[in-house]
């Protein structure tokens, strides 16, 4: 069986008469989206994972995520299986940039509380936990265009490396529309953070959440319900950026995922 799975192919486990079967790229930066019996428990490294009733779940797997994962089944009947889930190990882009001003470098003080600040409503909306089933679509790319930038890439200024990338950039004019890439609610809703300007996340249900940053304008409030394909924003250059683009972000939970993994290739 290969290790490394094309988008939305299948793997099907058999185990005492249940079936398990995983949905994805089987690799770092990966969600992955799973289905067992109905009624069953699954565990990821010992830790519970949510599961629909019908058996249905998801996973993800962060840009530097240990290559061996241990998921256990327990089927409604008691019957336990042990699966290892072997990822494949990605290489990214790495740049090595020198002569970076220094107030570059370090922001002043007050900009520094103020994305700490950010940081932390970014985190608390990732970290809800929505009962829908949203992540069970067939995401949509929210714009297409040229992909200017991709997922963790990783530059390292002055000798010291900064964060990685952890979304997927495309180049298009401010005031482009951006779509809603699957069903879900608002729940975060900022015209103007420090780092990423206008920023919008969408929560899809099981922890799973689009982020939408740098945007020119928000067209939806928190708690609005969005449907695939509306339109919820448009592209802008507003934080730290140098051109107008969207940088379009997926995550499980704090675990911060490759949207391109998730749509595929690029739209002609």
């Amino acid at each position: 069986m290969a290790r490394l799975l094309s988008l939305f192919s299948l793997i099907c486990l058999s185990f005492n008469l249940h079936a398990l079967e995983l949905q994805g790229e089987l690799t770092q930066g990966s969600l992955i989206r799973g289905q067992a019996s109905s009624g069953s428990q699954v565990a990821l490294n010992g830790e519970p994972v949510a599961v629909t009733p019908d058996g249905a779940f998801v996973l993800g797997f962060g840009r530097e995520a240990p290559l061996s994962q241990q998921l256990v089944i327990t089927a409604a009947d008691g019957v336990e299986s042990r699966h290892e889930i072997a990822l494949v190990k990605r290489e990214y882009d790495i740049q090595h940039i020198e002569g970076i001003a220094q107030r570059i470098m370090k922001p002043n003080p007050q900009a520094q509380q103020r994305a700490a600040q950010d940081a932390e409503q970014t985190y608390l909306a990732r970290q809800r936990f929505e009962d829908r089933h949203d992540w069970q679509q067939t995401f949509i790319w929210p714009v297409t265009g040229r992909i200017s930038g991709v997922y963790g890439s990783q530059r390292v200024y002055n000798g010291e490396p900064r964060n990685p990338h952890y979304g997927v950039d495309i180049a298009r004019p401010t005031g482009t529309p951006v779509l809603a890439p699957a069903d879900g609610l608002i729940t975060l809703a900022v015209a103007d953070m420090f780092y990423s300007g206008g920023t919008l996340i969408i929560d899809h249900g099981y922890g799973v959440s689009s982020t939408m940053i740098h945007l020119s304008k928000l067209l939806v409030e928190v708690g609005a319900e969005v449907k695939q394909g509306e339109v919820i924003a448009e592209v802008g250059a507003t934080g730290r950026v140098t051109g107008p683009h969207l940088d379009w972000r997926l995550n499980w939970f704090q675990e911060r995922l490759d949207p391109a993994l998730l749509v595929g290739p690029m739209p002609k």
